[in-house]
């Protein structure tokens, strides 16, 4: 499982071009990616501690 954490420039045409040909790289060797707003990390820790545990616990 690869979390990237994204920062503004992940919203923008460039950064979501480049986001998904990395995604769709790593998805060959079948990694899970999963992004995650540096916004939600802020103001919804626990939110993201419970999602990410959420999807480890379907992965296992």
């Amino acid at each position: 499982m690869v979390i990237e954490l994204d920062g503004s420039q992940h919203f923008e045409e460039t950064g979501q071009r480049y986001d998904a040909r990395r995604d769709a790289y790593l998805e060959e060797y079948g990694l899970i990616v999963i992004h995650i707003p540096n916004s939600e990390i802020n103001n919804n820790f626990y939110g993201v501690c419970e999602y990410l545990n959420a999807i480890i616990e379907q992965r296992i």
